[in-house]
């Protein structure tokens, strides 16, 4: 399935989120052999810090990551380009600074380099003055627009959910002559603290990513898509094609895959982009824009929403998995029983229809009627 995406044409939607597993020339190579569409350096700044340690931790379902940039010179990545793209490929830079002229000096660079595009980084959830600047349009607008008018190549903005106002930093991109957004960056976090030692896993705050934060990505994209007319690339959770097609459906022509990679490989990527391939290859879907956005016309404000009488329905030909009981036990309204027979009873006068026990159903017999 393939998309267009900053004007480039992109064999996959897929794309390889920028993050130490692109630190380098090689790891950059590694990262496109896996057949994503592109792929988006670490972070490039021109004054590379050294590592923390520890800097990454993990709890089973979301990692924490606080190593800020590429510890590569910015004269450095000329070599390190000439790596990337010895097989060819598509190479993003994703640069960060905190004025508009250190943003485009940068972004000349890599364009010099044989970056096809700039993605740039104007949040980080570990510091405190890129994370305020992210969050005025203003800032935002003129950093994009000096950007854009010192390279030739086109201009992505990372966007920060760390905001509230995010459609509003998305337009400034657009006005600004931006070709496009990406959403969302890691979300600020502390992941937890060792109870036995009592300190925090990691020493300071960090970014949040993987599975956990894909509803606040979906969200984001999703409300960015009803403001902006500029392509847009989902970021967040993306662990499998399903995840990648849930965004692209709220809006997004491209996403970007890190903290899977990170976790899983590279096979489990290029297991990802065979997959998204096959599922369009079965239903006869060979471009993202066939399907971007179908879901949003359904995605409506609360006040529209449907407030007709609505209940749970049990079908008990469908067998329950011997020994559940969750749907009873988390009604909070005590509509649901079990019948002696074994089967389930919904008790209409006191369901609400919340539709909670729909989605903990395992065996698929629960469902909502009006």
């Amino acid at each position: 399935m393939k998309t267009n995406f900053l004007g480039l044409t992109l064999e996959s939607p897929i794309i390889v989120a920028a993050g130490p597993w692109n630190r380098d020339g090689e790891s950059i190579r590694r990262s496109l052999a896996t057949g994503v569409g592109a792929v988006i350096t670490e972070t490039i700044v021109s004054d590379p810090v050294i590592d923390v340690k520890p800097r990454i931790a993990y709890d089973g379902l979301g990692a924490q990551n606080i190593r800020l940039f590429s510890d590569v010179q910015i004269e450095g990545w000329e070599r390190e380009m000439d790596i990337a793209k010895s097989n060819g490929g598509i190479v993003i830079a994703n640069v960060s600074a905190h004025t508009p002229s250190e943003l485009a000096y940068l972004a000349v660079k890599m364009e010099k380099y044989g970056a096809d595009g700039i993605e740039l980084g104007l949040s980080t959830p570990m510091g405190v003055d890129l994370e305020v600047a992210a969050s005025h349009p203003e800032e935002v607008y003129e950093m994009t627009r000096y950007v854009v008018e010192n390279v030739k190549i086109p201009v992505m903005v990372k966007l920060s959910q760390n905001v509230t106002n995010l459609p509003r930093v998305a337009k400034a991109v657009q006005m600004a002559g931006g070709s496009a957004v990406s959403a969302i960056n890691a979300i600020r976090c502390v992941l937890g603290v060792n109870i036995r030692t009592m300190e925090p896993l990691l020493p300071t705050y960090g970014g949040y990513s993987g599975v956990p934060i894909k509803p606040l990505g979906l969200a984001s994209v999703a409300s960015v898509a009803q403001t902006v007319d500029i392509p847009i690339c989902g970021v967040g959770g993306i662990d499998s094609y399903e995840n990648a097609l849930e965004y692209i459906m709220l809006g997004a022509s491209a996403v970007q895959v890190g903290t899977a990679l990170m976790i899983k490989g590279r096979d489990y990527v290029t297991k990802m982009v065979e997959d998204l391939h096959r599922w369009g290859e079965e239903n006869n879907i060979s471009d993202v824009k066939e399907i971007r956005g179908k879901a949003l016309d359904k995605l409506k404000s609360f006040e529209e929403i449907k407030t007709d009488p609505l209940t749970c329905h049990a079908d008990n030909q469908i067998p329950c998995i011997e020994g559940c009981n969750m749907c009873i036990e988390a009604c909070m309204y005590g509509a649901v029983s079990r019948l002696e027979e074994g089967g389930i009873r919904i008790d209409s006068q006191k369901c609400t229809g919340c539709g909670l026990c729909t989605f903990l159903c395992e065996a698929g017999k629960l469902s909502l009627k009006w």
